[in-house]
């Protein structure tokens, strides 16, 4: 693995630190930073927590030094290599995994019956809305930290560390989740039961005693993929997923030939409650589009090929989802389609067994498409995390030969193998779920932030109001879930909840005015649609199980743990190097911007 101590020249021509050494990691490579130079200078830092946090909580980065100063910190530049229809393929190689093989014919069978095209239409709708969230986020600052740069510039690092802490956990799950289904599907393709390709170890847990080679192989083969060239790894995303939808297309013909009108004669067999519960639980079959946001540093012409992949892979996704799910319902009545295996099992009740190895073929290309965009993303929200140091600075380099971040590829691909080596499929699905829409709350909320206040020229009153009613809207939001959570039959709760939702978005509206414009391409409908994905993620929320729950405060405070003793004492003192050596040039940047007055307070 590359090295290096700390930032690097970059934009602007500033060192900030990192320089070149052995491929051996160091005390200089993790923890570079003076807090950390002698025993006597880490116990100074933790006397001063107090002050620490109280900077690190109030200040807030600016666009240009997450643009320049940030990047400046990686040794080299990304390679610019994608455009729109690049972006394009990894939206759908990033979100269409194994996903619709599953969780259709759960969805389906116990919750909404053949409604469940109404279920997976209300989900993507759902997604969609995080889509345009992250879209102008993304346009705005084309960053490899994705979410975690867009909540460090509106909300503060503190947010935007436990934000970053909790997807890479998501990510690393969700990585050793799907390599251990690319084994079970590459069994079935080998008429075998998945347990024959994992190694049986009896005297470990049952839940961890079978380990899988298999899962680790093919993470290894995606890493060396995703290190060695960005233009390589899209052109093998684009080659895999133009095969996965060309099997998709098959599946959706075949299926269509054995269709059965008769089987929607009871459409909504368990109510609007049955097709709500549903899309809870479909909406993770859209999850993934946010690490295609991570890849901004690399698109040619952000402005145009960002909306256009991310929207667009989004609308082909909910269009193509929709369209499984119909035909699904159309081969079987809804109460004999299988929870687990449903195509398979449909194309096998009608006469077709042969079809089971086109789907798992198709599940195969899939999972390994997720693989490379899961690991990109991860790759990159972790580089950006380090040039702020709040990760080891020498996780931000990027290798200078194939501009892309090595040491975080490689970094990721082990923790990813580790979990999947050991870990049963049952245990990492418990474990998935709240971050993700946690995050994408949190993203709506900074961009309502990002339109309406800007430091310097928002007044008081105006700043308390806009803080009034998003505490209205969260509110609401939450009251809205757990009353859906709570409350069986009841009606009431949603009539209270609901209006408060719509009066609080709708002074927003008309009381307050945007303090900012986007530059190049913004949400429509502003404040109501950012407004409504905070409310409908907070609404899935309240349909997701107990364990994820705990599981998300559990690793929470690990993460303040972290923070408190390391990551708050390494970004602060980060924070103030950069202020010190590199605050006038952004300033001055600022002004030759056209913009004296920036809506942050220095930080970094």
């Amino acid at each position: 693995m590359v090295s290096g101590s700390e930032g690097g020249g970059g934009p602007g021509g500033h060192n900030n630190g990192i320089r070149k050494r052995a491929c051996i990691c160091s005390k200089e490579d993790l923890l570079p930073e003076e807090s950390f130079e002698s025993w006597g200078n880490y116990i100074k830092a933790l006397a001063s927590i107090k002050t620490r946090l109280k900077d690190r909580l109030f200040a807030r980065s600016q666009d240009q030094l997450e643009l320049n100063e940030m990047r400046g910190r990686s040794q080299n530049e990304m390679k610019k290599t994608l455009n729109w229809w690049d972006l394009i393929w990894f939206g759908l190689g990033a979100v269409m995994g194994a996903g619709i093989f599953v969780l259709t014919g759960e969805a389906a069978r116990n919750y909404a019956g053949p409604a469940v095209i109404i279920s997976y239409l209300i989900s993507g709708v759902s997604a969609f809305l995080c889509v345009l969230c992250y879209t102008e986020f993304a346009v705005e600052l084309p960053v490899a930290g994705g979410s975690f740069a867009y909540l460090r510039v509106e909300l503060g690092d503190v947010i935007a560390y436990i934000a970053a802490g909790n997807i890479l956990f998501e990510y690393m799950v969700a990585g050793a989740s799907v390599a251990r289904s690319w084994t079970s599907y590459f069994a079935t393709l080998c008429n075998h039961n998945p347990n024959d390709f994992r190694w049986h170890v009896s005297a470990l847990e049952e839940s961890y005693s079978h380990l899988d080679p298999i899962a680790v192989v093919v993470s290894i083969a995606v890493c060396i993929g995703a290190a060695l060239s960005m233009k390589g790894s899209s052109r093998f995303n684009s080659i895999a997923t133009i095969i996965h939808i060309i099997l998709l297309i098959f599946i959706l013909i075949a299926g269509l030939t054995k269709a059965n009108p008769a089987n929607y004669s009871s459409f909504t067999p368990y109510g609007i409650q049955g097709v709500m519960k549903a899309s809870a639980v479909l909406f993770f079959a859209f999850v993934g589009f946010d690490g295609v946001a991570t890849l901004g540093e690399e698109v040619k012409k952000p402005g145009r090929d960002i909306p256009i992949g991310l929207i667009g892979s989004m609308v082909i996704t909910i269009v193509v989802y929709c369209l499984l799910a119909a035909t699904l319902c159309l081969m079987q009545p809804y109460t004999q389609i299988d929870a687990d295996a449903p195509f398979t099992v449909a194309f096998q009740a009608v006469g077709m067994k042969w079809a089971k190895y086109i789907v798992a073929l198709g599940a195969l290309k899939g999972m390994t498409t997720v693989l490379l965009a899961n690991l990109v993303g991860q790759a990159r929200y972790f580089t950006h995390i380090a040039r702020t140091h709040l990760a080891p600075p020498f996780l931000a380099v990027i290798n200078g030969k194939t501009g892309t971040p090595v040491n975080a590829t490689i970094i990721m691909t082990v923790a990813n193998s580790i979990v999947a080596f050991f870990t049963s499929l049952d245990i990492l699905a418990n474990l998935l779920s709240i971050s993700t829409l946690f995050i994408f709350s949190l993203v709506a909320v900074a961009l309502i932030v990002r339109r309406y206040y800007v430091t310097g020229e928002t007044t008081n009153s105006d700043r308390n109001r806009l803080i009034g009613f998003l505490l209205l809207i969260i509110g609401s939001s939450i009251g809205t879930a757990a009353y859906w959570a709570l409350s069986k039959n009841g009606w009431i709760g949603y009539i209270v909840t609901v209006t408060i939702w719509f009066l609080a978005t709708l002074g927003l509206n008309l009381t307050l005015k945007q303090a900012r414009k986007p530059k190049m391409w913004g949400v429509p409908l502003l404040p109501w649609l950012p407004s409504a994905c905070i409310a409908i993620n907070v609404f899935i929320m309240g349909s997701i199980d107990g364990a994820s729950f705990v599981r998300f405060i559990i690793w929470t405070l690990i993460l303040l743990v972290y923070y408190v003793f390391v990551a708050l004492h390494s970004s602060y003192d980060a924070a103030k190097e950069t202020e010190k050596d590199v605050g006038h040039v952004s300033q001055t940047s600022n002004m030759e911007a056209g913009n004296p007055t920036t809506h942050s307070s220095v930080a970094s």
